[in-house]
């Protein structure tokens, strides 16, 4: 007997029926993965480092790659048609490798002195940057409401593994410290470890006060730590600036083939 074909997925929104049912289900099903970038006059630091990510993660997540030179293609196309050489913008890709980019005006880092409060709490296959961030914006909220900028994301016993939406690094006087508990290796942080002297080592709570300063990265920019739960750290304006420099000799990539002299 011949099982009878599955009935068309019928979505509505608002009482209107959706034209493509299909993709909106895979637009809206959670389960993807997308790299975060600032775009100006048209280049973006550490773009190889963007289009390995989306691969790599496309293989894992659906058993194939993505081909960077299609991305950087609907990148400069996304541009174009919001009329912007400068932004912030998005690649995600979804269950049947449908990929959505998204341009919106760039950000530009706010370089306040951040305060964090610990939660226990990490990030399921850390190592992917994953659709789904409800933990994440579940507890940067609540940190928010009780007077911090930012969750700092840790294990049962304490260990340090990343900020909510960042990446954290610790100065001991020597080195640039990185926490070694599973996280997303972000962009930014992945530049700076390059070109900075670092280490990954374990760090805990515990361990806080014996560290001189402490500083987040993601894809907005750096930003110095002032403070941790009830532990606080000195601005280390010599160290900040080493990292500002860094991250400034760093080279935009141009995303029009051809176009990187």
């Amino acid at each position: 007997m011949t099982e009878a074909p599955p009935a068309p997925l019928h979505i509505e929104i608002d009482g209107r029926p959706v034209a493509d049912p299909e993709t909106l289900a895979a637009l809206t099903s959670g389960y993807g993965h997308f790299t975060a970038m600032q775009v100006r006059g048209g280049r973006v630091q550490g773009l190889g480092l963007h289009l390995d990510r989306l691969d790599r993660a496309t293989h894992e997540l659906f058993g194939r790659g993505l081909d960077g030179t299609r991305v950087r293609a609907l990148l400069v196309a996304a541009l174009e048609a919001a009329g912007r050489r400068d932004a912030a913008a998005r690649v995600y890709v979804h269950e049947g490798i449908r990929t959505v980019v998204t341009v919106r005006e760039p950000f530009t880092a706010d370089p306040a002195p951040q305060s964090l409060k610990s939660v226990g709490y990490q990030r399921p296959a850390a190592h992917i940057k994953h659709l789904g961030g409800f933990g994440q914006r579940f507890h940067g909220d609540a940190a928010r409401r009780a007077g911090f900028d930012d969750a700092l994301l840790t294990a049962p016993d304490g260990e340090i593994a990343e900020g909510a939406i960042t990446n954290i690094a610790f100065w001991d006087g020597t080195s640039v410290i990185w926490p070694s508990a599973p996280c997303l290796t972000g962009i930014t942080m992945s530049l700076l470890e390059a070109r900075l002297p670092s280490a990954r080592r374990r760090v805990t709570l515990a361990d806080l006060p014996d560290l001189r300063a402490a500083f987040v990265t993601n894809a907005r920019g750096v930003a110095p730590v002032r403070r941790i739960d009830d532990v606080t750290f000195e601005v280390d304006e010599t160290l900040m600036a080493r990292v500002d420099a860094a991250l400034a000799a760093t080279p935009w990539d141009a995303l029009e083939p051809g176009a990187e002299g």
